[in-house]
């Protein structure tokens, strides 16, 4: 495998660009990138594009210390190139209420990439700062954007969206060995694996076959989709008898946050979850769960005696209903409610509440505002009005179901978090994941929440339920298979049997441990190299 004249030119002039070229250079390489992500899924695009990003490294060798703020400005670009196409979407939540947060439409599309792309301009300035000449240098980039973007998950309480370890999500063969090293030793392999064909165009000077690394990428890209295709045929989809009915309103969310549709909201909820679907259906009296997206109402449901006392009639004996509303507070019965929780409540047939859980992970922006009284005092408030903002849950906990394995809740994009779906010591049965995608119209967002969404179920080994309120809503087996789903901005109810969860996979059992062996045996392998390079 000889690397052609024109692939070595090609390599050679972006080593060699500056400036304004170089900066365009990484923005389109970032934003050709994000076609990797669902719902276009087009990860071979990243056989271009990584190799560039080693190139771009390679020329900063030029700047001064050691490179790193030259290769830091390239990251900067590429990843305001990646993140503005892969979440324009968030813009259309600040069209829901136009009159008031449209103005801030241009500082979220922009603003929050940009801080984004601060983490792969960490990753390229980490990646150069144990740069080799050969081909090892693949390894060193993997290092750096694996630990850039395992910080963009934590950081200022974390938005890992968009991972670069879900471009190896699709097949869904590839996917498969996220039940061993999880999303951040799928990020780890997607750069290493995508980047490889950079070292085609090393002379003599950088290693004596530089068809090896590319040849070796393609080989474990190989063996993950055979791994991958043998799990999925030794684990076949295997149903309980719990069947579960979704139901997806397809409410626009003008609706659904006015007190004022209360009775059309209540209405509509309740005829479309006892319709009939299919011939033999008699409604909601076929399933023992019913489950409604997050925030159903536009108001404090437990409050609303009439609307406790309409689920108690849907509801026949022996059916339980999960839904999503916000929650007040405990506190004196009348009093005015300033502050709240998003929650998920387990109602039974007689209208009493079995069990509640109150989301963790709120949405900056969106749920609260960080410095929520100093910016409220300037005036500003968070996408869903809350005075004070939402006040965040104590704890994660398996929620008890009459009838059912225990299920784990997680609220909106909770479901994003690889690692804090399921307590070691507290395995549930199944995942429950309650949304409002709703916010994000007819775009990319709601697929790629969902992408996301069937990772957790793969590295935890436990099915995953989705319910949105303008979908997409999915019943997802423990291997990832989606067993049944209602598309985006369908109005309908989804019946389907609850799939079996496997035994605990090794990402269940051992967390990130994996991946951080598999960065730091890389680790080693360059320090070596360098070592090896000064030495000689």
């Amino acid at each position: 495998m000889i690397p052609t004249s024109k692939f070595r030119m090609a390599g050679l002039s972006i080593i060699l660009a500056w400036g304004w070229k170089r900066a365009a250079i990484a923005l389109v390489a970032g934003a050709m990138s994000a076609l990797s992500m669902a719902p276009f899924n087009a990860w071979p695009v990243l056989f271009v594009t990584f190799p560039v990003v080693v190139w771009l490294i390679d020329g900063a060798a030029a700047g001064k210390w050691r490179g790193m703020p030259a290769a830091a400005m390239a990251g900067f670009w590429f990843g305001l190139g990646y993140f503005v196409p892969g979440l324009y979407w968030i813009g259309n939540a600040f069209l829901v209420d136009a009159p008031t947060f449209a103005w801030l439409m241009p500082f979220a599309v922009l603003g929050l990439p940009a801080y984004l792309a601060l983490f792969p301009a960490l990753g390229f300035a980490l990646a150069r700062l144990i740069w080799t000449r050969d081909a090892s240098r693949v390894l060193a980039l993997a290092i750096g954007l694996t630990v850039s973007e395992w910080l963009r998950g934590y950081v200022l309480s974390g938005f890992p969206w968009n991972a670069f370890g879900y471009a190896l999500s699709e097949p869904l063969a590839l996917a498969q060995a996220a039940s061993l090293i999880g999303l951040w030793g799928m990020t780890f392999l997607s750069v290493a694996i995508f980047a490889s064909p950079a070292a085609l165009i090393d002379g003599s000077s950088r290693g004596r076959r530089p068809w090896i690394a590319p040849v070796a990428a393609l080989a474990l890209l190989a063996a993950m989709g055979i791994y991958g295709a043998v799990r999925l045929s030794l684990q076949p989809t295997a149903l309980t008898k719990v069947k579960l009915r979704i139901m997806q309103p397809n409410l626009q969310q003008d609706v659904k946050f006015n007190y004022g549709a209360k009775a059309e909201v209540m209405q509509k909820y309740l005829a479309l979850s006892d319709r009939a679907s299919g011939p033999h259906s008699t409604g909601v009296r076929d399933v023992p769960i019913l489950i409604w997206p997050e925030s159903a109402f536009p108001f404090f449901l437990t409050r609303e005696a009439d609307a406790m006392a309409q689920i108690a009639e849907l509801l026949p004996k022996g059916t339980v209903l999960m839904t999503g509303s916000v929650r007040a507070p405990d506190g004196t019965p009348g009093a005015r409610v300033s502050r709240a929780y998003n929650s998920i409540y387990v109602i039974d047939h007689d209208g009493g509440v079995l069990s509640v859980y109150d989301k963790l992970h709120l949405v900056p922006f969106g749920e609260y505002l960080p410095f929520q009284e100093w910016m409220e005092k300037l005036g500003f408030v968070q996408l869903t009005k809350v005075h004070g903002g939402f006040i965040p849950g104590t704890r994660r906990r398996a929620m008890e179901i009459p009838n059912a394995p225990r299920a784990l809740p997680l609220i909106c994009y909770e479901a994003i978090f690889p690692g804090n779906v399921a307590a070691r010591d507290d395995r549930p049965g199944w995942i429950v994941n309650l949304t409002n995608d709703g916010w994000f119209g007819n775009s990319t967002g709601p697929y790629q929440h969902l992408q996301q969404a069937r990772l957790r179920a793969i590295e935890e080994g436990l099915p995953m339920v989705r319910a949105a309120n303008t979908g997409i809503s999915a019943v997802i087996d423990p291997s990832g298979r989606i067993v049944a789903r209602l598309g985006l901005g369908i109005e309908g109810v989804l019946d389907a049997s609850l799939p079996s969860a496997l035994p605990p996979t090794v990402y269940a059992r051992l967390g990130d441990i994996p991946a951080a062996v598999i960065v730091a045996v890389a680790l080693v392998v360059v320090v070596r190299r360098r070592v090896a390079k000064h030495a000689a």
